[in-house]
Formats: structure tokens, sequence, C-alpha cells
């Protein structure tokens, strides 16, 4: 198992997460000399900022500061003065602001204290050094161990790797065939993107594959996905492709793909890929795939032609499984008459001669050599030339080829065509069946929804005249209260009663008008107006048969009609609908409501450099904004300087009825050059 070479370091990971917390912080119980070097840390900055608190509070030194914050520069803890008052309290200068306004001055009294703080800082940072130090040896100790899981980590990485690359790809597991056959259906190439699906297939008792076809057209791509996935299969990863994809395992593989023609070797394009091909032969060991692009190319087309043809032979009476690519005609010619070699052709259209990227297995394809020269641009007349160049016999093959090209495609045109035919009928009575079942479900949901709407409206209405009712009778029994309260007791008092029955009387109205209102709406009462016997047309009153519902009618089918029904859409039968008279409701108003574009809202503003108006302004858009966003804690960044755009600020906040607090920002957000505002819920 990949998990079995791992060994447990259950102790040194406990001590260790006794030591660390979940941060990566060293914790201050790890050791008796931190946790007292953390507490004198705590108190130093305490009475240090106990000590400057008190220049803020101070009458004599308070009206030399600039604002009223502690503030940390270069690592000490200082306070911020206004410029012209720098002797006013004695000091070390540590800056200065942005607008040279403000001083960080370190009070003498401080510098003492923030020493020992920097001193028992680098205390602190020793000792931690020495307890992870301390953490490192104990694991030090196992080394053997920790080799060995890191290497069964390591492999189940490895395996979790292989497993979400192949769900990235979409991958199959393929079959492993053990009759040598080499069947990519559907196949991808796994580093492209979007590429497009193509099928390569030798299936014995052919063992060669020759892919013609014209240039840019697929060839070379389809010649390295089949290695690809050949080789990602022996290296257990599932490759790119459909169901039924099977491979047999090979030996050996070798590709000859691509230019390798170089200079320093002496090597032309031709002597790279014979080189190429010899080093292929010496080493090969069957069961192999071999896969070879243009093969012969690179010189005289045909000594080239003639070579290819002894190559691929070669291979083929050693037993290897060969997929090569080429344009030359002998090629074409061996693969049509040599049993046990299939022959394949990438497809292009007829009018543009744009390449389809797809494989026609069973004959050979034209290389389009002078169609796609001309579609790429090249000079007419130089076109025109070379096809009168062509030989008499060159044309006829190629008229051949083109001949043959066209009976394919027409032979598969009609082919597609019946598929479709077929599936479309079998489409067409499954949609016949799921639209009687649609037509029932939906005349149930329909009926099931209304009802319930109504149920709906009438108990609210009952709720609205309960309420109505208490009210009048709270206020009938005050003014009769009051009423005999100042003609003691000579009028009559109003009764509960009185009120009672006025309550009965309202329950039985609205009882009566909910009656008539369901009447109304299930179509039960009888028609205001006399049915018209023609046929429904668009914004015609119906009444559709069988649910009594009104509707009007929106838009017309064959045979059926899309109705509005109290602002609901259904669709019914022609047959199922009889007209009534009058004209339709007045159409419902619809009414967009647009937002205008506004700035984009973040969570902080800054204002530096602003006047005070400018700065106010900018402030109320940015707070209005934030009423569309979920943001409710903002920053307003407005520098030191004077402390004038912070005081016109503050003021501003205060009055603003969004504006839950706000505060000065702690020291790591800014200090007192920032403020932090928190709106209202």
């Amino acid at each position: 198992a990949a998990s079995g070479g791992a060994a447990s370091f259950k102790g040194e990971t406990a001590q260790t997460r006794d030591k660390i917390d979940p941060s990566g912080d060293v914790v201050d119980h790890a050791s008796p000399e931190l946790k007292l070097i953390r507490e004198r840390l705590r108190k130093q900055r305490t009475r240090l900022r106990s000590t400057l608190e008190s220049y803020l509070r101070g009458k004599d030194t308070s009206k030399y500061l600039q604002d009223q914050v502690v503030t940390e520069r270069n690592g000490r803890y200082v306070l911020l003065v206004k410029a012209e008052h720098r002797s006013g309290i004695p000091g070390i200068v540590h800056g200065t602001s942005t607008s040279g306004a403000s001083l960080f001055l370190e009070p003498l009294s401080t510098v003492e204290i923030n020493n020992d703080i920097v001193t028992l800082e680098e205390q602190e940072s020793e000792e931690v050094r020495r307890i992870l130090l301390a953490l490192t040896d104990a694991f030090r100790a196992r080394a053997a161990d920790l080799h060995r899981t890191i290497e069964a980590a390591t492999e189940l990485d490895v395996l979790q790797a292989r497993a979400r690359f192949s769900e990235s790809i979409d991958g199959i597991e393929p079959a492993l065939s053990t009759d040598g056959a080499f069947e990519l259906q559907a196949a991808r190439h796994p580093l492209l993107k979007n590429p497009v699906a193509v099928t390569i297939k030798v299936i014995p008792p052919a063992t060669i594959l020759l892919v013609t076809g014209p240039n840019t057209g697929g060839k070379t791509v389809a010649l390295k996905t089949a290695g690809l996935l050949a080789m990602m299969a022996q290296a257990g990863l599932r490759i790119p492709a459909a169901d039924g994809s099977r491979l047999p395992v090979f030996r050996s593989l070798f590709a000859d793909i691509g230019d390798e023609q170089s200079i320093e070797a002496s090597l032309s394009t031709f002597s790279a890929h014979i080189t190429n091909i010899a080093s292929m032969d010496r080493e090969l060991a069957t069961p192999a795939l071999v896969l070879l692009d243009e093969v012969g190319s690179g010189t005289d087309p045909v000594e080239g032609g003639a070579l290819g043809v002894a190559i691929v032979d070669h291979f083929r009476r050693r037993g290897a499984t060969v997929v090569a690519t080429s344009h030359y005609d002998a090629l074409k010619t061996y693969a049509s008459t040599t049993e046990g070699v299939a022959s394949a052709a990438f497809g292009f259209e007829l009018e543009t001669f744009a390449p389809t990227y797809q494989l026609t297995y069973g004959s050979p394809g034209r290389s389009l050599a002078l169609e796609i020269a001309g579609r790429l641009g090249l000079n007419p007349s130089v076109v025109a030339a070379a096809r009168e160049n062509l030989s008499a016999r060159e044309a006829q093959l190629a008229e051949h080829l083109a001949k043959i090209d066209r009976d394919m495609r027409s032979l598969e045109h009609e082919h597609r065509l019946a598929s479709r035919e077929r599936e479309t009928l079998h489409a067409a009575e499954a949609r016949m069946h799921q639209r009687e079942d649609a037509l029932r479900q939906r005349e149930e949901t329909f009926r099931r929804r209304l009802n319930e709407d109504l149920e709906t409206q009438l108990r609210q209405a009952r709720r609205e005249i309960d309420d109505v009712i208490t009210e009048l009778k709270t206020k009938a029994t005050a003014i009769a209260l009051e009423a005999e309260r100042r003609t003691a007791g000579t009028m009559p008092a109003v009764s509960t009663g009185d009120t009672g029955a006025v309550r009965s009387e309202a329950r039985a109205a609205i009882e009566n008008v909910a009656k008539h209102f369901i009447e109304r709406e299930t179509g039960s009462r009888p028609e205001a107006a006399a049915a018209d016997d023609r046929l429904p047309a668009v914004g015609d009153r119906v009444i559709v048969g069988g649910l009594g519902l009104e509707a009007v009618v929106t838009s017309m089918h064959d045979g059926t009609a899309d109705l509005d029904v109290r602002g609901k859409r259904m669709r019914a039968s022609v047959r199922d609908l009889r007209i009534v008279g009058g004209k339709p409701p007045a159409p419902r108003v619809n009414v967009n409501v647009e937002l205008q574009p506004r700035e984009a809202t973040a969570s902080d503003l800054n204002v530096i450099g602003c006047t005070v108006d400018e700065a106010i302004s900018r402030a109320e858009r940015f707070l209005d904004q934030l009423l569309l966003t979920d943001q409710r804690v903002v920053r307003l960044i407005h520098g030191y300087g004077t402390g004038q755009l912070k005081r016109a600020l503050t003021g501003f906040l205060q009055q603003h009825p969004l504006v839950a607090r706000f505060a000065t920002a702690p020291p790591e957000q800014g200090g007192g050059g920032v403020t932090v505002v928190e709106l209202k819920e």
C-alpha cells in the first residue's frame, strides 16, 4: 500500500501543537522563560502607553500636540507634535508627516522604557528560536522514519494528482486489447484548449494507418494525440477519450515528428529524420507503436515517396503498429493496394477549403496544396502557373481523388440525414407523450395555485375586517363611556351587544363578498356577455372550458393559444376556448426602476490634499453610496497635517444620520491619520 512506509509521529506532533498555535506563532507557555519575557514585555508596554497618555491628558503638554494619539515610528512609540512646538516637549524626533506640519517625537521620559522593550523583544526572538530548534531536533532524531513517511506521502500525492488530472480532462479508463487493436474514440489532445475530438483506429488485420489530407488539417496533432494517450494509459492515467477506446500494452513507443534539423550536428531536415528512424529500427521491441510524421519528406518527392513506402513496410513486416502521415502519392497508392494497411483522410469544406479536423476512413485524401496556398494569400497568378505545371497524370489522379472525396461526402450526408430523420421521429413521439403529461400536470397545478391564492386573499380580507371591527369597537366603547360620564347616566351607553351585532353584520357582508368573489373567479356564475362562435384572436377575452377561468389571449399557435389569467400565463387548446364580449382589462403597467451608475464603493476614502469643503462633499457621497452595499466599517484617510481636515470630518460625522460611531484608527492601521467609521445597521 502507498501508506505502508509511513511512520507515526504522534508524540512529536502533539508536542509541536502544544507549543505552536494554528496560526504558526509560538505560544506563551511554550517555556517558562518565554512566558516570563512576554509578561515583562506586556508590563513595559503598558507602562509606556500610560506615560505617553499622560502627555495627551496634561494641560501643559496637550497644547503642543497635533493630535491626541499615540503612534509607532521605526519600532518606537511616539507622539504627534506640531512642528512649531518642537521644543515644547523634550525628546527625540523620529520623522515628520508628509506635509511637514507634524513631528513624530519620542519624549525623553519614555526612551528608557522603549529601550527595555527593544531588549525584551530580542530576548523573545532568541527564546522562540531555541524552542523551534528543540522541536526540530525531536524530528531529526527520527530522520530515517521521516524520509520513509515523506516518500509514502509523495506516492499518495502522485496518486491524488493522477486522479485530479483525470477528472480535469474528463478522462475514461481505456480497455486493454489482447488482439493488438489500437482504437481511440473521440480522442482529445490533453494539452490543447477546446480541442476537436478525433477517432484514431488501427484494427487487425490492419497494423498500419496512413493519414493524408490538406496542410494545416490536423494530421500532426492527431499523431501527437495518439502517442500521448498511449503513454498516459501505460502510466496508469485515464485518457481524454470516449467509452469504447481500447489500447494494447506496448513494449516500445517511438515517434518521428517535426523538424529536427541541427546546424551544429550538420543535420538537414531529411538527415535528422533518417537518423531518428534508423535509431528506432535498432531499438524496436514488439509490440511497438511507431509514429511517423511526413515520412520520406525533405528530399526529392519521387525518391522520398519510394523511401517512405519502404520504411513503413519495413516496420509492418517487423510487427509494429504504425500511424504515419504523408502527402506522397506513392504512399497513397501503397495504402490502397497493400493488405493490412488502412487509409484515412482529414476533411475540408468544399467551398472554402477550410479544414474540418475530422478523419474519414477508407480513402486517401487530397493535399490541396494549391487551394490552401491561394486561401493563404499567395498571388493568384502563381497558383495558376502551378496548376499548368501539373502533369496530366498528376492532374488525373487529383481529379480521381476529388471524385472519391465527393462520393464519400455524399454518402455521409445521406447517412446523417437518415439518422436525423429517425431521431426526429422518436423525439416527436416522446414529445407528444411528454406534452400530454405536462398539460395534465399544468391543469392540476393551475387549479391548486388558484385555490391557494383565493384562500390567501380571503384570509387576508377577514383579518383586515377583524382589525377594523376591533378598532371601531374600542372607539365606540370609549365614546360611550365618555358620554355616560358627561351626562351622568342620562344617555344610554353603547352596548357590546350593539357592537357585536355590527361585527356579525360586517362578517356576514364579508362572507357574502367572498362568495361572490369566488363565483366570479371560478366562472360559476352566468357570463355577462354572450359567447361568440368565431375563433379567438390576440386580445380576445375568453373562457377556458373545463376550468371556468376568464383569460386574455396573448398569442396564437397551431391549434393552441397562450393566455394571461390574472397575471399568470398558461397555454390551452383553441377548442377549449369560448369568446366573451367586452374589452379586455387594461394591461398592467410595468415600472422599471433603473439606478444611475455610481462610483465604485470601497472600504477606504482618501481625502489627503482636499480642501475642507471637498473632503466633506466626498465623504458625504461616499457614505451615501454605502447604503447600496453590505459594507458597515470604513476608513477615512485624512493624514496628520495641521489637523484641520480631521476636525472638520469629526464634526461632519457627529451630525451624519448613518454613522453609529467613529474613532481614531489603531497605530498599525494609520493612527491619527485615519478615522474608522462604523455605520448603523
